[in-house]
């Protein structure tokens, strides 16, 4: 008799994400252990528990899902999580803290359906400003862009944490360019947020929801954008003229998402992941696992 499918949900919240839970039993875990309130050191004894129970071939039934809503607290635990493994005593890792990997992978696939991203033969890399930079999701959308090649503007309204951002994605990918931005207030012509956006060929909205980050007249001044991406599904939009089930719509010379038309990629590429995770017991599921997943769907 085969072993049921257990995903042990490691949340980084006082409660654990019940979206998190749903999806994962859409995609065929059997049975749910959720965990919240979890550190580094709590997962230690959790983890033993997935390792010394089962056996061979058996291990591969049961997976770890690492969320939350601090991306930096997720990814400690999934560290430590990493570290209590030794040799093939191991289970699977999914690593999505507020769905910031699937997420940021699904806009990206949905970019690359229209740029040549990481396309060796280009005279010079494409250009993407990320707003919201520094958010769960925008930290990750700008990691997978460089990690394509992409030359990426990271804009906050706090130029520190940009900057921060822009390190930590430079320790994981060494050839990123990455350029940290202050974005405060209104873009005006002649100030290096207009010229940031007029230059570049992908704008992504990552802020948080309700906060218009691309008025009409800002959107105006990108006038060598491509494509234009809002994940933000909550009104009032991120950018200008963009609806939330927006999907490749053509607006204006520029392809257009909204978060709805990023969403059932999203949802793809989650689910799919979890299916992954009981194919073996050594799959370890971070942003750019998750975006090669999306690819290929």
């Amino acid at each position: 008799m085969a072993a049921s499918r257990i995903l042990i949900q490691l949340d980084c919240d006082s409660q654990p994400s019940t979206f998190d839970a749903i999806v994962a039993v859409d995609a065929g875990a059997e049975v749910l252990l959720r965990h919240g309130n979890v550190t580094p050191d709590a997962a230690v004894p959790l983890v033993h528990g997935a390792m010394f129970t089962r056996g061979g071939p058996d291990l591969a039934a049961s997976a770890i899902f690492i969320g939350g809503s601090d991306v930096a607290a997720a990814e400690a635990v999934c560290e430590r999580v990493r570290q209590t493994f030794f040799g093939p005593v191991r289970v699977s890792v999914l690593l999505d803290p507020a769905g910031a990997n699937t997420t940021a992978s699904a806009a990206v696939v949905a970019a690359g359906r229209h740029l040549p991203l990481n396309d060796p033969a280009a005279a010079s890399p494409l250009r993407a400003v990320v707003l919201g930079g520094t958010g769960p999701v925008g930290q990750r959308v700008a990691r997978l862009l460089a990690g394509k090649g992409v030359a990426v503007t990271v804009a906050s309204r706090s130029l520190s944490r940009a900057a921060e951002v822009c390190r930590r994605i430079a320790a994981v990918v060494p050839t990123g360019r990455l350029e940290p931005l202050e974005a405060e207030g209104a873009v005006t012509g002649g100030t290096a947020v207009a010229n940031a956006i007029a230059t570049a060929d992908l704008i992504v909205a990552a802020g948080a929801a309700g906060v218009p980050l691309l008025d009409a007249a800002a959107r105006g001044l990108a006038i060598r954008a491509q494509v234009l991406i809002d994940l933000n599904a909550v009104p009032p939009v991120g950018i200008a003229g963009i609806m939330a089930t927006d999907k490749a719509r053509h607006d204006g010379g520029v392809i257009v998402y909204g978060a709805l038309g990023v969403g059932g990629t999203k949802m793809k590429i989650h689910r799919a992941a979890i299916r992954r995770l009981f194919e073996s017991n050594d799959a370890v599921l971070d942003a750019e696992e998750l975006l090669a997943i999306g690819e290929s769907l």
